[in-house]
């Protein structure tokens, strides 16, 4: 479902969507949520303050979050968000936002780590996208970025043999369903890059996401042989899936002191608390109910 934002690309929002149950739960998706676990056990820090996670839907990865004190979810679906707490509950621990990741609702430099899973596939704009993550980062925070890559192996075999009209070979992303894109490794380098993240790390993930494998050979030799092949990526990245191990660069800003939020629309620092609140800058109001502040800004009328 696409929805307005103002001023802002548009969004992907799953708002209303039993994707956890439909996708992950009962959708035969067990091989990409191990394979996938795996990757982010191998590039994750093994502890930190806070977490930022992008697009954390109904909080499958959050658990794996082990080493972090605290963890933002944030996700432009209330919904999702809603089935996370359920899931989690309501723990200091865990804090939850809806919001647009083009318009992320903190003050400057504030996480020491964020994740972007299965998510910057549904940005039109990516690089404007990464200029926001960078700027919530504090100067070396870890940032795990996956994206779905346009060069894999059945994008490239089915090209050669003339039954796919794009190239995968070239730069540009290519949007296979609506706000669904597949991004070319060298181009989401290029982007990191121009927004001053240095990538310590790459792995390959998914190498064997093929209805005829999942069906026919055993999980576990699966898992095992992705999870042996992640190092390819290394190298050279043809899997579906890439994650990235990336390192935010720069001088170092300081945080606002007793502030956690910033509005989204004027960037008026705004206090962590368990009620909505006026933003003292531009008079906009966000608020928060079930445990979720929202900071979604509302399409002109």
């Amino acid at each position: 479902m696409t929805e307005p934002s103002n001023s802002t690309p548009p969004v992907c929002s799953y708002e209303g969507s039993d994707y956890q149950r439909t996708f992950w739960e009962t959708g035969q998706r067990q091989y990409e949520d191990a394979v996938e676990a795996i990757a982010l056990k191998r590039l994750l820090p093994p502890q930190g303050e806070l977490l930022l996670e992008l697009g954390a839907g109904a909080g499958r990865n959050s658990p794996r979050y082990s080493g972090y004190n605290r963890i933002v979810l944030l996700d432009y679906s209330r919904t999702q968000l809603l089935q996370a707490r359920e899931r989690l509950g309501s723990a200091p621990r865990y804090i939850y936002v809806a919001a647009d990741v083009y318009k992320l609702p903190f003050v400057t430099g504030l996480f020491d780590g964020a994740t972007m899973i299965r998510t910057l596939h549904h940005m039109t704009e990516p690089g404007l996208a990464l200029q926001g993550v960078r700027r919530v980062l504090a100067q070396d925070a870890i940032f795990i970025l996956e994206f779905a890559n346009k060069r894999n192996l059945k994008a490239v075999f089915r090209y050669l043999g003339g039954k796919q009209a794009w190239n995968p070979f070239s730069p540009e992303q290519v949007e296979f369903a609506a706000l669904n894109f597949d991004f070319h490794p060298k181009t989401i380098r290029r982007l990191l890059a121009q927004n001053n993240f240095k990538i310590e790390r790459q792995l390959a993930v998914s190498y064997f996401r093929v209805g005829w494998l999942k069906e026919h050979l055993p999980l576990g030799l699966l898992v095992g042989l992705d999870s042996a092949f992640q190092w390819t990526g290394a190298l050279a990245q043809y899997s579906p899936s890439v994650f990235i191990r990336a390192r935010a660069l720069g001088a170092a800003q300081a945080v606002q002191r007793g502030y956690f939020f910033a509005c989204p629309v004027c960037g008026a620092p705004l206090a962590e608390g368990a009620s909505s609140q006026t933003c003292p800058g531009c008079g906009n109001v966000w608020g928060y109910s079930e445990g979720i502040y929202d900071f979604r800004i509302k399409p002109a009328a």
